[in-house]
């Protein structure tokens, strides 16, 4: 075999091997497109996630209302956190804990404070997440290595992005006249998807890339135990700060709804999603949400006997470095807009797997046919070598 048969043979060969890491990346893609919708996924399966409203005018109850009608219902019952969902028609998470020691997530219908059912530790929604994102492997010392494997995709995709629009003269041109062929072939047909899909991903799959990049960043920082964080620690409050009534026990906190109403006064623009109520005498009450910037969740710590804010975490105590960072995950799964934004999210990783598909398609019948080819020239090149002397002319027996 000669030297530039066998630079072509390693060729294929590297090609071939190449298989394994498109099927991960395609992998990595849809499931990634299906766990930004899975937690909609998971409300059309159970009924017990789903706000049903008993009129179409019945107003969402306050969490003081919702805290009374648990507690009516089960009065052994302590709550310790509300999650109130981005949209509308999904019930609340309350994280509650029962004196038998038992510590659960129960969907509350946030109209009549009734609790439809027990959510799972482990559903769809969290199958999803964790297959896209570390491949379901255990975090035991540090992040896992599936997480490494995930998240150092983004740098190839991102150099994909930019060697594609290199490679892609005029590309801007797809915007105006997009072409695609139905007629003329699958292989006509995958290239102009390729391309055109390419071409109206290009914000999508920096977004993607840039984003999942960080991801991997953020591991090596955690595993290296280094912290870009400014957020303070804060500390229990003392013994002696703690009011006590005539019989010596905790004197009576504050209501739920005056202390978010503290919040809002600290936070303007603050919707409340989250209310995290003290574990004991001694723990602070805390309360967030977003606000004008969707990325990014803003708190506030307050006293639970007198109101008086102790801590607030808002967007100016970011450091220009966290406020970036902490917009790379809600950027990357698409939650922070409510329904619409995730269906966008869901439309364009669609059309990004469509798109590793297509280049997967293109890619492996190409090499396909260079390795059909390159078969059929050793197998013509052995022939020759092998013909008998009496076949051929007398100029080739006797030179």
């Amino acid at each position: 075999m000669s030297k530039k048969s066998r630079s072509k043979l390693w060729f294929l060969v590297h090609s071939w091997l190449a298989l394994p890491i498109w099927f991960f990346v395609l992998i990595v893609c849809v499931t990634g497109t299906l766990a930004v919708v899975s937690q909609e996924i998971v409300w059309l399966a159970n009924p017990q996630m789903r706000a049903s409203a008993p009129s179409d005018d019945a107003p969402l109850l306050s969490y003081d209302q919702i805290i009374a009608a648990i507690k009516k219902a089960e009065p052994q019952t302590v709550v310790q956190e509300i999650d109130r969902p981005d949209e509308s028609h999904f019930a609340l998470d309350v994280r509650v804990s029962y004196p038998d020691g038992r510590s659960l997530t129960v969907y509350v219908n946030p109209y009549t404070g009734v609790i439809q059912g027990e959510a799972p530790a482990f559903n769809f929604k969290g199958f999803t997440r964790a297959l896209h994102g570390w491949w379901l492997v255990p975090f035991t010392n540090g992040y896992s290595w599936g997480w490494y494997l995930v998240s150092i995709l983004g740098l190839p995709m991102l150099a994909s992005l930019v060697t594609g629009l290199v490679v892609y003269k005029r590309f801007w041109k797809g915007f105006f006249s997009p072409t695609l062929r139905l007629r003329h072939g699958a292989r006509i047909f995958w290239g102009d998807f390729h391309r055109l899909s390419g071409i109206w991903s290009i914000w999508f799959i920096a977004v993607i890339s840039i984003t999942g990049t960080w991801f991997l960043i953020q591991a090596l920082l955690a595993d290296n135990h280094i912290s870009i964080s400014s957020e303070p620690v804060i500390p229990a409050m003392s013994r002696e700060s703690v009011p006590l009534s005539a019989d010596g026990s905790p004197a009576p906190q504050i209501s739920l709804d005056r202390a978010i109403e503290i919040a809002q006064q600290k936070i303007p623009g603050l919707e409340t999603s989250y209310v995290s109520l003290p574990g004991n005498a001694y723990s602070h009450l805390d309360i967030g949400g977003r606000g004008w910037y969707p990325l990014m969740y803003q708190r506030a710590t307050i006293n639970p006997y007198n109101g008086e804010i102790a801590a607030s975490r808002l967007l100016s105590d970011r450091t220009s470095l966290e406020f970036v960072t902490e917009s790379m995950r809600p950027l990357h799964t698409g939650d922070f807009g409510g329904l619409w934004i995730k269906l966008i999210w869901f439309f364009f990783g669609l059309l990004l797997s469509m798109m590793v598909l297509s280049g997967l398609l293109i890619w492996t019948k190409r090499t396909a046919l260079a390795t059909a080819n390159a078969l059929k020239r050793e197998h013509k090149k052995q022939r020759v070598k092998a013909q008998p002397a009496l076949n051929r002319e007398p100029s080739e027996v006797n030179p």
